[in-house]
């Protein structure tokens, strides 16, 4: 047996399942098909909104709450600033379905929030061109988050707790064995007691075939344009926000450089997520009806910026059939962990995932409440 536990992939989630592992035990590697936080991956795009309010069901929130607690203990841990406050807009129409359904999930989980009018919302964010019947879910405890540098850090401390982590390693299969799991890379193979598959859009080539009949790799685009006053965009003036209507939508972060703002098209009415085959060779430039696009609504609803995109890129991520993660056993009896499947919503709760997947693979806890995402909600199909 080579170790108690390996992880296979460390993006977003796995990275975060590796740091927590390592906490519990001195027998944890990790597997990395590159290197950490590399640009091609989906850890890439600089940035991932953070919320505590977030559209869903309700049940996330026990994982939001810890997740944002776990994020301020791996920045005093490793002395890096990951998560920087902002406060968060969720803009929609007075009333409707997306502002109501934010305002019902608040009711029942009981996140800070406060409305503002339209009225007070151009007021305190004059950024936003606003519409006639807008209004805002408010989020004190919102902000960004930097995703090369949470990645490794959180590698930096697996391995500063003893954790083994290897790069360049592709995994080509897993085989589950009376006695453990067996890894094989190339002409190599490693035995672990248990493994936890955390390798995004590539997980598809590690599952058995009936979640890889309900699972797609899809095609995330993300984009940025230039502030003509970089003061107005700060983090300090200008909060994280999610703009969803019946006909557009939008989501951003701000200007953590000074200068450059992230905004892009999100939700499928905008052709956000697009399906693709090969996670290896997802298309990074955007189509002309992509540029066109998201250049559009950005001019109409952020008019401070320039509005010619000045950077883009694409990044794969696993998307389920139901929105919802694969997190937990393949079966009762498996030794084969899924983190995965997050549907391009993974990266707020990162560390919240992988402190659940950590401490259930390594058998020290089970946490109830979360039937939605287990993988074997598939198995009957």
């Amino acid at each position: 047996m080579d170790a108690k536990l390996a992880v296979i992939g460390l993006g977003s989630i796995g990275s975060m399942a590796l740091w927590q592992a390592s906490r519990l035990s001195d027998s944890v590697v990790g597997f990395e098909a590159a290197t950490p936080a590399h640009g091609r991956s989906a850890v890439g795009g600089d940035t991932r909104l953070f919320r505590m309010i977030y559209l869903g069901r309700p049940e996330y929130y026990p994982i939001i709450e810890p997740s944002r607690v776990l994020w301020a203990e791996l920045e005093a841990e490793t002395g890096q600033e990951i998560l920087t406050p902002t406060g968060g807009l969720s803009i929609g129409t007075a009333n409707g379905s997306f502002i109501n359904s934010l305002l019902e999930t608040t009711r029942i989980n009981g996140a800070e929030h406060c409305v503002l009018s339209r009225e007070e919302l151009a007021e305190r964010y004059p950024q936003h061109n606003l519409r006639p019947d807008d209004c805002a879910v408010y989020d004190p405890r919102a902000g960004v988050l930097r995703t090369d540098r949470a990645v490794s850090a959180a590698i930096s401390a697996a391995q500063a707790n003893g954790a083994t982590v290897l790069q360049n390693t592709p995994v080509d299969s897993i085989t589950e064995t009376d006695h453990g799991v067996v890894v094989a890379s190339g002409h190599r193979t490693w035995t672990f007691e248990k493994v936890i598959v955390a390798s995004g859009g590539w997980s598809r080539r590690l599952m058995p075939d009936h979640l890889k009949a309900v699972t797609e790799t899809h095609r995330i685009v993300l984009t940025w344009f230039i502030a003509e006053d970089g003061t107005q965009f700060s983090p300090e003036n200008f909060p994280v926000f999610s703009r969803l209507y019946d006909d557009r939508s939008l989501y951003g972060a701000p200007a953590v450089d000074g200068v450059t703002v992230k905004a892009s098209v999100d939700g499928p009415l905008a052709g956000r997520a697009r399906a693709t085959p090969d996670p290896d060779s997802v298309p990074r430039e955007l189509t002309p009806e992509e540029i066109e696009k998201v250049t559009e609504i950005v001019t109409d609803f952020l008019p401070g910026l320039i509005p010619t995109i000045v950077r883009s890129d694409a990044f794969p991520d696993l998307f389920t059939e139901d929105r919802h993660p694969l997190l937990g056993w393949l079966d009762e009896n498996s030794r084969v962990y899924c983190a995965t499947g997050f549907s391009g919503k993974g990266f707020k709760m990162a560390t919240g995932y992988g402190h659940i997947a950590a401490h259930e693979a390594l058998g020290k806890e089970t946490i109830d409440g979360l039937d939605f995402m287990r993988p074997d909600r598939f198995n009957t199909r």
